[in-house]
């Protein structure tokens, strides 16, 4: 384990024993690292991905650490909400509670592709597999005391928009302009789910993060020239924005991390700042009812 990684683990994270952590895209980067931190830290975390022999791998790793907690691997699509579904009912059968959810997996600026339900593969992967995710486990996060819900968004977030006519590619495409999209709808996701949580009075917390401008796997798509000159974070400091919001004893319904140097783009944990975009009421109750209809999932 990296060694600032692990003074960090161990200056900042409170025991997590008998806590069951869900992480989507939890085999590599930042989902991987904030595996490894809770489980460390003794919560019995389930590592879910699209490939099992990369998330069996990852669990190999992490278990050669020194961790007081488990590691379990499960199978999900987000482009295909059949495969959520099963997830779901699996995660169901197998757990009783669920203190955290992380919505983590993400795509991003892929080439032109839908989902098997027909959406754009960012909109459908980064959003929509997780609003239906967080919907089918919603009852179990309410009867587990003290949950939460973490949604990953980005600093992309800000000043994009939610194109209502421009969901399944209706138009051409542009891989930033869906990708800044998808963004945007996840913190609104976040954000909405925090204030529905409140009318009904239920215990769970909704909160949104972002890694500011970490290196991993997720840029494999960007022209190599884009990437030159800028400056990344290293996976697992990229991952801190996460296990705070994750973990963070006295966060707050709605509450957005990030880093806390310049632009938010490096750093360490900070509250984060929300673009205006992402405040629009109307906006979310349209987006939250197309999310319901297009999945089939309503909350609870």
């Amino acid at each position: 384990m990296n060694i600032q990684f692990k003074d960090w683990i161990t200056n900042n994270l409170d025991s997590q024993k008998g806590k069951t952590i869900l992480i989507t895209g939890a085999n590599s980067g930042i989902g991987f690292y904030a595996a490894l931190a809770l489980a460390s830290a003794g919560a019995d975390v389930i590592m879910a991905g699209r490939n099992e022999d990369k998330i069996r791998t990852a669990i190999k790793i992490i278990e050669k650490e020194n961790i007081s907690g488990t590691i379990e691997s499960e199978i999900v699509n987000l482009a295909d909400l059949k495969s959520v579904r099963s997830f779901a009912e699996s995660v169901k059968k197998k757990h009783t509670r669920l203190d955290i959810l992380i919505n983590n997996a993400g795509v991003m600026m892929t080439p032109e592709l839908k989902t098997e339900d027909g959406f754009e593969l960012q909109f459908g992967v980064n959003f929509l597999g997780h609003f239906a995710l967080t919907g089918l486990l919603y009852e179990m996060l309410n009867t587990t005391l003290n949950s939460r819900v973490v949604t990953l968004s980005s600093i992309a977030h800000r000043g994009a928009t939610i194109d209502f006519n421009n969901l399944k590619i209706e138009k051409p495409y542009d891989a930033k302009r869906e990708y800044y999209q998808s963004k945007l709808a996840d913190i609104i996701f976040a954000l909405e789910l925090g204030n529905r949580i409140n009318l009904k009075n239920d215990s769970i917390l909704s909160m949104a993060c972002h890694p500011g401008f970490t290196k991993t796997d997720l840029q494999r798509h960007l022209d190599p020239k884009i990437l030159e000159g800028m400056v990344f974070m290293e996976a697992w400091q990229g991952s801190l924005s996460t296990i705070v919001a994750a973990t963070k004893s006295d966060a707050q319904q709605g509450d957005y991390y990030g880093p806390d140097g310049p632009g938010e783009m490096g750093g360490f944990p900070a509250l984060a700042v929300i673009d205006n975009v992402a405040l629009d009421d109307k906006v979310a109750n349209r987006l939250w009812s197309k999310a319901e209809a297009y999945t089939g999932i309503v909350f609870p």
